[in-house]
């Protein structure tokens, strides 16, 4: 599984990946007691920072990926997200120097975002859907590299009602291409409104706006064990 934060993120905080109420776990135990996951992910990867990470990663190209049964792609919900300014200027504020200098400089984006995300309408995403679109392909041809009949199962762009995001312009085209791609690819996609749709509504989900309810993670990772075993998963690894 490559996915973001949300692969690891309760409603009201990270936990260690071992936790089994995340998704992950779920989707592995409702396959079956000797199903293993493993999972590669971080806070905010777009489909870019996925493929970087698989490319770079000697323990993800040369033991992870080779060993795999099915791919979960739960990246592409940070690039329909509504941007500020480029992606490559927000992610350099890390590297300002001095300390102090960098602070500012994150508090000042933080403060500003918001407000100039809201005045463009969200036009400029995270990441162009055309590059979404790219970096899913070529992390899917690298692990079908090793298991050509590998089954792919895509999370779907999810909702999101978060007060940095002040924009939903881009959601349903980014659901239109996620559907679009999986076709093209031989892909199941999971489509996430439904799922994560209700926790919005009903507050149970992170205050963020963006992470996940423990209901919703259950919901989720029973969703992606079911796409697993249309699959063939489960026939493959048992034969």
């Amino acid at each position: 599984m490559i996915a973001d934060s949300l692969a690891y993120h309760g409603p009201d905080r990270p936990y260690v990946v071992s936790e089994p109420r995340l998704w992950p776990n779920i989707a592995a135990a409702a396959l079956g007691d000797d199903v293993e996951v493993d999972l590669l992910a971080r806070l905010g990867w777009t489909t870019r920072d996925a493929w970087w990470a698989v490319t770079k990663d000697p323990r993800a190209w040369g033991e992870l990926l080779p060993r795999a049964d099915a791919l979960v792609l739960g990246v592409g919900g940070m690039d329909q997200l509504p941007a500020a300014i480029p992606t490559y200027l927000r992610e350099g504020i890390a590297f300002v120097r001095p300390a102090s200098a960098r602070r500012r400089v994150r508090q000042a984006y933080l403060a500003a975002s918001p407000r100039v995300i809201a005045a463009t309408g969200g036009r400029m995403r995270q990441l162009p859907q055309k590059a979404t679109d790219h970096y899913l392909g070529r992390i899917t041809s690298v692990v079908r590299h090793f298991n050509p009949d590998l089954p792919v199962v895509l999370l779907g762009p999810g909702p999101h009602n978060s007060p940095a995001y002040p924009s939903h312009r881009n959601h349903p085209p980014a659901v239109q291409a996620a559907k679009a791609w999986a076709l093209g690819h031989n892909a199941e996609v999971i489509e996430l409104d439904p799922l994560v749709g209700p926790s919005l509504a009903d507050g149970s989900a992170n205050p963020d706006g963006i992470h996940y309810s423990w209901r919703t993670h259950q919901l989720v990772g029973t969703a992606i064990a079911r796409a697993i075993e249309r699959g063939s998963f489960v026939e493959r690894t048992t034969s």
